[in-house]
């Protein structure tokens, strides 16, 4: 029987993570083939006008009397392997920017010709000329303009983050406490406040420094009822029990002595109800001012009093169920100009580095692309981040976003290191599935991070195994993207997350006999290693799949390679055939070694080698 290459399984789609530009001048395309069916893929592509004769100089596809002769063959090279898939692509510069193309697929016992109109078989014959001459069939990138290439800021590459919840983090000014503030360290709740400010960071920053952070994400910092503050009342003054807008500039330019950039979390989906909007919209219902800049279903829009309020009898939509945040209605010109003026104030006059979007999923496209242009015309260096937490492709074109919260890499983290959930081999494919669901540049400035103040500490996900928390960290060190250390984390915290529980945002612990100092010399070398050594911010890893088992990994970033036993008992781990019998230098114990076929390895442990 004839082994034939699935014909469903074959997938590519223009302009997308399939088909984008790199640069001005290059562009990517992948082609995604059932696993092990192809042997090698090769790509037909070229200029669309150029024809030997008929008249299509003007790129009449269906001209006759001419042949299309513009396209080349050129080999792909297999990107990843994914649980049921293998992935191609190639790097690409078209001479005049516009291409037409399609993939001839290999098997191995036929050959088909992939285009935008299906697969045909290729059969060796006078008739296959015609198969990949038929132009008209192909897919199409009509022109790569540059201004719609996907571009974050370069420096995200090389920044190691640090989130803050700032009521939690350090408090350096008591005299702007809440008058409701309680002692440092008692268990934190939805409603209590402990006094961390502004000031408190600043006096902390030689300590970040040391650390090796050079970014700060802060949560919410403008002025709110809550602790959390996602519940705005006022975008241009900063909440007065963290501080003020001189304090708020005196962090922005010591961080920035420091190399540090500043990050500040942009709550644009809905206001807080002690808004002075929304209670406007509260005190003169349809006569109010500012009743479009919401959705109200009906009038009045609060029928009862706030503590009677719950997601069953909302007049208004709000974030969640919460009557708290009622949903600012971003298609209301008035609504636009409010939030492109903070977001202008905020990067012109704050000079902070990037913006973090919460709930950004839930704001329209059109007003995303409004945010972009406004922020990258002030400064095209800012970072713009939204949260997503599932997949981010419609804002990740160009157009919008540079990066999303990589909470796929956190899940797969969690179910291999932390859990034991998953294979070595699973851990493989859903790290490379995230991988290939996006264009390379928005990987490599894309925000890796463990856990937040949305999720449980994942020391706490680990049942408290600090070995296994050493090994998720490593990993995420050692991957593109721009990595980030949840407040605590470095000193070992733990804190659950869920329904009433919000021990995840305890205070930060300052006292030395508190702090897990080991873990922390921990992080500040594999902080230091990652700052060292460029190889971690290659995009690609290269599995050692016959050293890889659900116990041990085994990977190469360049001519470095990582070896990871995540299991709790010694394990023997076959070495990559580059490394043996080999000197090579271990970048974490800066020891000299000479290796031979394997080594053997501690439960939970982990190796960095990098050739002499």
């Amino acid at each position: 029987m004839k082994k034939t290459i699935t014909r469903e399984a074959i997938y590519h789609s223009a302009q997308s993570n399939y088909s984008y530009g790199y640069d001005s001048e290059t562009l990517h395309l992948r082609v995604k083939t059932k696993k092990n069916e192809v042997k090698s893929v090769i790509i037909r592509i070229g200029d669309p006008y150029i024809w030997d004769a008929g008249g299509c100089d003007g790129g009449n596809m269906n001209a006759t009397g001419g042949v299309w002769v513009g396209g080349k063959s050129y080999p792909m090279r297999k990107e990843c392997e994914t649980e049921y898939f293998d992935n191609w692509i190639i790097e690409y510069k078209p001479d005049m920017k516009r291409s037409r193309y399609a993939f001839i697929l290999e098997g191995y016992e036929e050959t088909l010709l992939y285009t935008e109109k299906g697969s045909r078989e290729l059969n060796g014959d006078e008739g296959d000329e015609r198969k990949l001459c038929k132009l008209s069939d192909f897919f199409c990138f009509p022109y790569l303009n540059n201004i719609d290439v996907a571009r974050g800021p370069e420096w995200v590459k090389n920044t190691v983050w640090y989130q803050i919840f700032p009521d939690r983090f350090c408090n350096g000014d008591k005299s702007i406490n809440p008058i409701n503030v309680q002692d440092w360290g008692t268990e934190p709740t939805g409603e209590n406040f402990m006094g961390g400010d502004l000031q408190g960071i600043i006096n902390k920053l030689d300590y970040l420094e040391d650390l090796g952070i050079t970014g700060l994400y802060l949560c919410p910092i403008f002025e709110a009822t809550t602790n959390h503050r996602y519940d705005t009342i006022d975008y241009f003054k900063v909440d007065s029990t963290l501080g003020d807008e001189k304090t708020f500039k005196k962090l922005v330019e010591e961080s920035h002595k420091r190399g540090i950039k500043i990050m500040l979390d942009a709550v644009f989906n809905h206001l807080g109800y002690f808004s002075a909007q929304w209670q406007d919209v509260v005190k003169y219902g349809e006569e109010s001012k500012y009743k479009d800049w919401f959705y109200i279903k009906k009038f009045p829009a609060v029928d009862r009093p706030l503590e009677e309020l719950d997601g069953n009898n909302l007049n208004y939509e709000s974030f969640g169920r919460t009557p708290l945040m009622p949903k600012l209605n971003t298609e209301n010109n008035e609504v636009v100009k409010h939030l492109l003026k903070v977001a202008k104030y905020w990067v012109e006059d704050m000079k902070i580095d990037a913006w973090r979007l919460d709930v950004c999923n839930e704001v329209d496209h059109v007003f995303w692309r409004k945010f972009r242009e406004v922020v990258k015309g002030i400064n095209k260096e800012v970072y713009i981040l939204g949260e997503v937490w599932h997949d981010g492709l419609p804002w990740l074109m160009g157009d919008q976003f540079d990066a999303v919260m990589n909470y796929p890499l956190t899940e797969a983290i969690k179910e291999y290191f932390c859990l034991n959930d998953i294979s070595g081999e699973k851990f493989r494919y859903m790290v490379e599935e995230n991988k290939v669901a996006y264009s390379r540049q928005v990987g490599e400035v894309t925000f890796n991070l463990l856990d937040s103040h949305d999720t449980p500490r994942m020391l706490t996900v680990a049942n408290g195994d600090k070995e296994k928390m050493k090994l998720a960290y490593l990993f995420m060190f050692t991957q593109a993207g721009s990595p980030c250390i949840y407040y605590g984390d470095e000193v070992g915290m733990e804190g659950e997350q869920g329904m009433g529980r919000e021990f995840h945002r305890r205070c930060m612990v300052w006292e030395d006999e508190k702090q897990d100092k080991e873990f922390q010399i921990f992080m500040k070398k594999i902080i230091g290693i990652r700052k060292e050594y460029e190889e971690f911010k290659l995009l690609d890893n290269r599995w050692i799949s016959y050293c890889c088992t659900k116990e041990a990994l085994v990977y190469s970033k360049g001519n470095i390679t990582i070896l990871i036993n995540n299991s709790n008992e010694m394990v023997d781990v076959m070495l990559p055939e580059e490394i043996r019998n080999e000197k090579v230098f271990n970048l974490y114990d800066l020891t000299n070694e000479e290796l031979v076929e394997s080594v053997s390895m501690e439960a939970n442990s982990f190796r960095i080698f990098k050739i002499n």
